[in-house]
């Protein structure tokens, strides 16, 4: 048990306990604004059609979805950040009130593909964290047996970049058996886990935007504006 009579290092003009009134903030009406990313450019792209397969899904649930189309996004760095792929890719991140990252695992990890849109997005810009305090949903589609390297991996990238990594997720093995020739994922388990994953997403999503701000407002970086506002000019 903490020693009630040691004290507390905190800077009492920077800190606030939590509140729990704070966290009920009015919603807003509009549908949960959605944007879905896949990590494949081939023709037939099993994370693209797992990917659109969520995406109807949500539509159902009454999301409104983006669908980001990797093809032409430059490497990291190859181009600069006026480059027209990563402007698009940055006002769909900034748009976006949660995320579905959708990739293939290879050589045991997830894809450039998806790597590289991930890297395009900013951990901070212009003042703002264009994905600090959204919702997270990861899936992955594979060539042969289960796997959980790749959802595992974008999980680590979504908290690396403030994310809300809701608890769910969906790994599809063999993942060329799941799908008929029009693209449309035929009835297993994990199409219902699929359900699943969406229905979560959507669940923490309209649960947490409105409170979005409250919940990743931190002491430290108060206290590091304070400071700084402080100095001399």
């Amino acid at each position: 048990m903490p020693n009630p009579e040691l004290p507390v290092q905190l800077d009492p003009a920077h800190f606030s306990r939590p509140d729990a009134a704070a966290l009920f903030q009015p919603g807003s009406d509009h549908p949960a604004r959605i944007l879905m990313l896949y990590g494949s450019l081939r023709v037939r792209s099993y994370s693209r059609l797992l990917t659109e397969e969520a995406a109807r899904l949500l539509a159902a649930m009454g999301a409104e979805v983006r669908i980001f189309n990797p093809i032409g996004l430059p490497l990291p760095d190859e181009e600069s950040e006026a480059h027209p792929k990563v402007l698009e890719l940055r006002e769909l991140a900034r748009w976006s009130e949660g995320m579905v990252w959708c990739s293939p695992e290879r050589h045991g990890a997830l894809t450039g593909v998806m790597k590289a849109q991930i890297d395009w997005i900013p951990l901070f810009a212009g003042g703002t964290r264009p994905t600090q305090g959204k919702t997270l949903a990861v899936m992955e589609v594979c060539g042969g047996v289960h796997s959980f390297n790749a959802v595992n991996q974008m999980r680590q990238q979504g908290r690396w970049m403030r994310m809300i990594a809701i608890p769910n997720q969906v790994s599809v093995p063999a993942a060329f058996n799941e799908f008929d020739e029009a693209g449309l994922m035929l009835p297993s388990e994990y199409y219902d886990r699929t359900v699943d994953l969406m229905e979560e997403l959507i669940k923490f999503t309209l649960l947490t935007r409105g409170a979005s701000p409250y919940l990743t407002d931190r002491y430290s970086e108060r206290k590091k504006r304070a400071e700084k506002a402080a100095k001399p000019a």
